[in-house]
């Protein structure tokens, strides 16, 4: 019996391994890429609180990390949030989760892709990277590489990403020393910077966090290749844990150095630069370059980790007939959801052609890339809330159960409704209309389908208690048989 038919549910099963699974959540969160994108930002927000901001947001992050991973213990589902808050909270909330994330990484897949062109001609000759038609077209080809290597399934997904992800954290790790031995001529390093009184006040604070917040989102496309996943019930989770551990680290330590090495008005003055400048401080003649090159890298990397985040959705959204059910067709040779990909390729070339012919819409991406995190703090949250509603019944057995299983995922729930919220005060109109109205528009397709009677809208409840009864049984049974050594069961049914 081959890998397929022991799933029953069509993508390969078993082609990726706990390595495998932590560098795609490293991946996911694109360190890079974030920390050259979004430090000025935090700097001109909260000053030298920056890492103190990284730090407290890292703590409720950790809980839904731990929600997504106690989740997907008892539903591997390549939907995660789709199928988990679906059987819990409702289905409705489950397909807006679905979506969300949808409408997210394909917003992202085109606002990184533009920068990723301009950095790529900016290692040849600054003065093209000027040229906007030949930057979108650079980095349209990024786009189409990735979405060629995608295609071609898990296990060479994986491949390309330990040779691009490790180049780039071989780089950081490099300029992460140097930055400590280098004699910063900005300010010497004080541990106040990772506590509060460098805060403006309460307002200071929920800013700082508001911002940290978006550079984390990424490490949950571990849940989403679960099927792909040896040992997923496991792995994905733990994977998670450690991508989150890997990426707090570099994203603090970085911010440490720039607090350290330039001073605001550097920062100011280089706002999408920052690193590159950091780079040529501690490395001159080089560091700079090599900075630039890790940041293609990264975004590169995390292009791969969001197309297959958003592919994966989709396809358990056809297979779920939740949308059309051609989304959910397997290729038979590669065991990849290639309508999806082809659809979603289709959908981010024509918004790059959009953005190169019309300026305004450059400006209506940069407010929808803003508008990412009301979508991400949504899944996110009710993720986090239906880990506690999942394993309600299980959270008085001991103490660990108690804070791992029901405290944290809720504390974390809590803080990224309010960051929800929270974004509603501090986003621009533009970027709020598209942040809720690309929300919206997945009212649509769910009413659409939820009449048509799909199976979806008619869920088997998740219960933590019942689900490892059920896994107990069918462990047992599957025993020494062959057509089940090493196949994950797809749901607790």
């Amino acid at each position: 019996m081959n890998k397929r038919s022991r799933t029953g549910r069509g993508l390969r099963s078993n082609a990726l391994g706990t390595f495998d699974t932590v560098v795609m959540a490293v991946a996911g969160s694109a360190p890079a890429y974030s920390l050259a994108a979004t430090t000025a930002v935090l700097t001109g927000a909260v000053g030298l609180a920056g890492p103190a901001a990284l730090l407290y947001c890292a703590i409720p992050m950790l809980g839904i990390v731990l929600a997504f991973g106690r989740l997907g213990r008892i539903d591997v589902n390549a939907g995660a949030a789709y199928s988990w808050v679906a059987r819990t909270l409702h289905p409705f909330l489950g397909f807006m989760s679905g979506w969300a994330l949808v409408v997210a990484a394909t917003i992202f897949m085109v606002a990184g892709s533009l920068p990723a062109g301009q950095m790529t001609l900016a290692l040849v000759d600054p003065e093209l990277a000027r040229d906007t038609a030949l930057a979108t077209a650079t980095g349209a080809g990024w786009f189409l590489l990735m979405l060629a290597v995608v295609l071609g399934g898990a296990r060479l997904s994986a491949r390309a990403q330990v040779i691009v992800s490790g180049v780039e954290l071989a780089i950081l790790v490099v300029f992460a020393v140097g930055a400590l031995l280098h004699h910063g001529g900005a300010a010497p390093f004080d541990w106040s910077w990772l506590g509060f009184s460098h805060f403006d006040g309460l307002r200071g604070f929920a800013s700082g966090t508001l911002i940290a917040a978006f550079y984390y989102w990424g490490w949950d496309v571990t849940s989403n290749l679960s099927e792909e996943t040896r040992d997923s019930r496991r792995t994905a989770g733990l994977a998670a844990l450690v991508g989150l551990a890997v990426v707090f680290l570099l994203f603090v330590g970085f911010t440490v150095a720039v607090n350290m090495t330039l001073t605001p008005g550097a920062i100011e003055q280089h706002e999408s630069n920052v690193l590159a400048v950091l780079g040529e401080t501690i490395w001159p003649g080089v560091g700079g370059k090599l900075m630039v090159l890790a940041v293609v890298l990264s975004t590169i990397a995390t292009l791969e980790t969001t197309l297959l985040q958003v592919t994966r959705s989709l396809f358990a959204m056809g297979r779920d007939r939740t949308l059309p059910a051609v989304l959910g067709t397997v290729h038979r040779r590669w065991n990849t959801p290639w309508v999806a990909v082809v659809v979603v390729g289709a959908v981010a070339l024509g918004l790059f052609v959009a953005s190169n012919a019309l300026g305004s819409v450059e400006d209506i991406m940069a407010d929808a890339l803003a508008a990412i995190g009301l979508q991400t703090t949504f899944y996110y949250g009710l993720a986090g809330l239906a880990a506690v509603v999942a394993y309600r019944g299980t959270l008085t057995e001991s103490v660990g159960s108690f804070v791992f299983g029901g405290l944290w995922p809720a504390l974390g729930a809590l803080f990224m409704f309010c960051v929800f919220v929270a974004s509603l005060t501090q986003l621009s109109g533009t970027a709020i209309a598209i942040g809720l109205g690309g929300l919206a528009a997945g009212l649509a397709p769910m009413l659409w389908y939820w009449r048509r009677g799909s199976a979806y809208y008619r869920p088997a409840a998740l219960d933590a208690g019942r689900a490892i009864a059920v896994d107990e049984v069918y462990a047992s049974a599957g025993a020494g048989r062959t057509e089940y050594a090493g196949a994950p069961l797809p749901t607790d049914f």
